[in-house]
Protein backbone atom coordinates (compact mmCIF):
# COMPACT_ATOMS: atom_id res chain seq x y z
CA UNK A 1 0.00 0.00 0.00
CA UNK A 2 1.35 3.42 -0.87
CA UNK A 3 1.96 6.15 1.70
CA UNK A 4 -0.57 8.59 0.12
CA UNK A 5 -3.26 5.90 0.22
CA UNK A 6 -2.51 5.14 3.88
CA UNK A 7 -2.64 8.86 4.73
CA UNK A 8 -5.97 9.17 2.94
CA UNK A 9 -7.37 6.19 4.85
CA UNK A 10 -6.31 7.57 8.23
CA UNK A 11 -7.49 11.08 7.37
CA UNK A 12 -10.93 9.76 6.48
CA UNK A 13 -11.16 7.95 9.82
CA UNK A 14 -10.99 11.28 11.62
CA UNK A 15 -13.77 12.93 9.62
CA UNK A 16 -16.64 10.60 10.40
CA UNK A 17 -18.38 10.45 13.79
CA UNK A 18 -17.58 7.56 16.08
CA UNK A 19 -20.27 4.86 16.25
CA UNK A 20 -20.99 5.79 19.90
CA UNK A 21 -21.61 9.40 18.81
CA UNK A 22 -23.93 8.19 16.06
CA UNK A 23 -25.80 5.95 18.50
CA UNK A 24 -26.32 8.86 20.89
CA UNK A 25 -27.46 11.12 18.04
CA UNK A 26 -29.94 8.54 16.74
CA UNK A 27 -31.24 7.73 20.24
CA UNK A 28 -31.95 11.40 20.86
CA UNK A 29 -33.44 11.90 17.40
CA UNK A 30 -35.82 8.97 17.76
CA UNK A 31 -36.90 10.15 21.21
CA UNK A 32 -37.47 13.62 19.73
CA UNK A 33 -39.53 12.11 16.92
CA UNK A 34 -41.80 10.27 19.40
CA UNK A 35 -42.24 13.51 21.37
CA UNK A 36 -43.13 15.40 18.17
CA UNK A 37 -45.78 12.79 17.33
CA UNK A 38 -47.17 13.07 20.86
CA UNK A 39 -47.51 16.87 20.40
CA UNK A 40 -48.82 16.54 16.82
CA UNK A 41 -45.86 18.76 15.85
CA UNK A 42 -45.86 18.26 12.08
CA UNK A 43 -43.03 20.79 11.60
CA UNK A 44 -40.67 18.86 13.88
CA UNK A 45 -41.72 15.56 12.30
CA UNK A 46 -41.14 17.04 8.84
CA UNK A 47 -37.53 17.90 9.74
CA UNK A 48 -36.83 14.34 10.90
CA UNK A 49 -38.63 12.35 8.19
CA UNK A 50 -36.86 11.38 4.97
CA UNK A 51 -38.65 12.28 1.71
CA UNK A 52 -39.15 8.54 0.99
CA UNK A 53 -40.43 7.67 4.49
CA UNK A 54 -42.79 4.71 4.94
CA UNK A 55 -44.07 2.93 8.03
CA UNK A 56 -45.65 -0.52 8.03
CA UNK A 57 -48.13 -1.05 10.84
CA UNK A 58 -48.83 -4.34 12.54
CA UNK A 59 -52.09 -4.75 10.64
CA UNK A 60 -50.21 -4.48 7.32
CA UNK A 61 -51.28 -0.91 6.51
CA UNK A 62 -48.55 1.24 4.96
CA UNK A 63 -48.42 4.94 5.73
CA UNK A 64 -46.36 7.48 3.80
CA UNK A 65 -44.66 10.64 4.98
CA UNK A 66 -47.67 12.63 3.78
CA UNK A 67 -50.04 10.34 5.71
CA UNK A 68 -48.30 10.81 9.07
CA UNK A 69 -47.75 14.54 8.57
CA UNK A 70 -51.39 14.98 7.56
CA UNK A 71 -52.57 13.11 10.64
CA UNK A 72 -50.47 15.38 12.85
CA UNK A 73 -51.64 18.57 11.11
CA UNK A 74 -55.29 17.48 11.35
CA UNK A 75 -54.81 16.30 14.96
CA UNK A 76 -56.54 13.02 14.17
CA UNK A 77 -55.20 11.60 17.41
CA UNK A 78 -54.92 13.47 20.71
CA UNK A 79 -52.06 11.83 22.59
CA UNK A 80 -51.80 11.80 26.33
CA UNK A 81 -48.66 9.68 25.95
CA UNK A 82 -46.46 8.46 23.14
CA UNK A 83 -43.19 7.62 24.82
CA UNK A 84 -40.53 4.97 24.64
CA UNK A 85 -40.53 2.83 27.77
CA UNK A 86 -37.36 3.73 29.69
CA UNK A 87 -34.57 1.22 29.19
CA UNK A 88 -36.16 -0.44 26.16
CA UNK A 89 -34.43 1.53 23.40
CA UNK A 90 -31.59 -0.18 21.53
CA UNK A 91 -29.69 1.56 18.72
CA UNK A 92 -27.47 -0.20 16.16
CA UNK A 93 -25.38 1.69 13.62
CA UNK A 94 -23.85 0.25 10.46
CA UNK A 95 -22.07 3.00 8.54
CA UNK A 96 -24.75 5.34 7.20
CA UNK A 97 -27.68 3.23 8.43
CA UNK A 98 -29.04 3.05 11.96
CA UNK A 99 -31.84 0.96 13.44
CA UNK A 100 -33.72 1.70 16.65
CA UNK A 101 -35.93 -0.77 18.47
CA UNK A 102 -37.96 0.13 21.54
CA UNK A 103 -41.15 -0.51 23.41
CA UNK A 104 -43.58 2.37 22.90
CA UNK A 105 -46.47 3.25 25.21
CA UNK A 106 -49.39 5.05 23.56
CA UNK A 107 -52.43 6.52 25.28
CA UNK A 108 -54.95 8.93 23.84
CA UNK A 109 -58.14 9.56 21.95
CA UNK A 110 -59.06 9.32 18.26
CA UNK A 111 -60.75 12.49 16.95
CA UNK A 112 -62.95 10.71 14.39
CA UNK A 113 -65.00 8.70 16.89
CA UNK A 114 -63.75 9.88 20.31
CA UNK A 115 -62.59 6.33 21.10
CA UNK A 116 -59.73 5.94 23.54
CA UNK A 117 -56.70 3.68 23.53
CA UNK A 118 -53.96 2.70 25.98
CA UNK A 119 -51.47 0.06 24.88
CA UNK A 120 -47.83 -0.69 24.16
CA UNK A 121 -46.17 -1.97 21.02
CA UNK A 122 -42.70 -2.73 19.75
CA UNK A 123 -41.30 -0.71 16.87
CA UNK A 124 -38.26 -0.66 14.64
CA UNK A 125 -37.19 2.65 13.10
CA UNK A 126 -34.52 2.90 10.40
CA UNK A 127 -32.48 6.05 9.87
CA UNK A 128 -30.08 6.93 7.07
CA UNK A 129 -27.30 9.49 7.06
CA UNK A 130 -27.95 12.12 4.37
CA UNK A 131 -26.11 15.25 3.32
CA UNK A 132 -28.30 17.19 5.77
CA UNK A 133 -27.90 14.71 8.65
CA UNK A 134 -29.73 11.64 9.91
CA UNK A 135 -33.29 11.12 8.72
CA UNK A 136 -35.97 8.59 9.61
CA UNK A 137 -36.71 6.62 6.42
CA UNK A 138 -38.56 3.43 7.38
CA UNK A 139 -40.49 2.13 10.35
CA UNK A 140 -42.34 -0.96 11.38
CA UNK A 141 -44.71 -1.24 14.36
CA UNK A 142 -46.17 -4.33 15.97
CA UNK A 143 -49.80 -4.85 16.79
CA UNK A 144 -50.76 -3.66 20.29
CA UNK A 145 -49.35 -6.01 22.91
CA UNK A 146 -51.71 -7.89 25.23
CA UNK A 147 -52.01 -6.46 28.75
Amino acid sequence: MTLPLLCLMFASLGTSPAPADDRATIAALDTAYQAAVERNDADAMDRILHADFLVVLGNGRIETREDVLGAARDRRIHYERQVEVPGSQVVHVWGDTAVVTALLHLKGRRAKDDSTFDYSLWFTDTYVRTASGWQYVYGQASLPLPD
